[in-house]
């Protein structure tokens, strides 16, 4: 379920801050889509991730994103994605819940201008991104396991670089390539 914050205006763009959009990015790519667009790429992120339960995500401001982040990790700032897994203890019934997702629209609409793409895009990859913590995946304490699984599936569900690229080097090795072989040469006597 995509649920919008009230202070939100879906039809103005969620950056003005950031001035004229750049060649890479048009100013109908920072317009925010449909909550059903949103809606289908979740169940398709948490298809991927194999998570089970429902999923709410709630595109806000980056005020309101502040608060919660202040409120429950202790950091005074706006931030782009926050997860909220559901308690495993409680009482789902058939309908299991997974957990919550928020997610700071003004944000995502700056990182989607650094990044030259849409904002749909970026929020795309956040939600990718929540999703994996719901499921349990951290890596800010994991050895590179997270990081892993959302480059496997941010290439299955075509979409460019994830977050943690782009906060931190990786802790992933890069693939090894051979060395190809060098044709042989004739060596000069002296």
């Amino acid at each position: 379920m995509i649920l919008l914050d009230p202070d939100l205006d879906p039809d103005a763009t969620p950056c003005p801050a950031a001035g004229k959009p750049s060649a890479a990015a048009k100013s109908s790519d920072l317009r925010l889509p449909s909550t059903q667009t949103f809606a289908r790429f979740l169940t398709q992120a948490r298809l991927a991730v194999r998570l089970r339960g429902k999923v709410s995500v709630l595109l806000t401001t980056d005020a309101a994103q502040r608060g919660f982040n202040r409120r429950f990790r202790g950091k005074n700032k706006p931030t782009d994605v926050l997860s909220f897994p559901a308690d495993p203890n409680a009482p789902g019934g058939e309908e299991k819940f997974a957990g919550d997702l928020s997610i700071s629209v003004p944000t995502a609409c700056r990182q989607a201008l650094q990044q030259g793409h849409s904002l749909a895009t970026e929020i795309k990859v956040l939600i990718l991104h929540g999703v994996l913590h719901l499921a349990g995946y951290d890596h800010e304490t994991d050895s590179g396991q997270m990081e892993r699984r959302e480059r496997t599936l941010r290439a299955r569900l075509r979409l460019p670089g994830g977050l943690i690229e782009r906060s931190t080097p990786s802790r992933l090795k890069p693939p090894v390539r051979p060395k190809a072989a060098r044709p042989a040469t004739k060596r000069r006597r002296a």
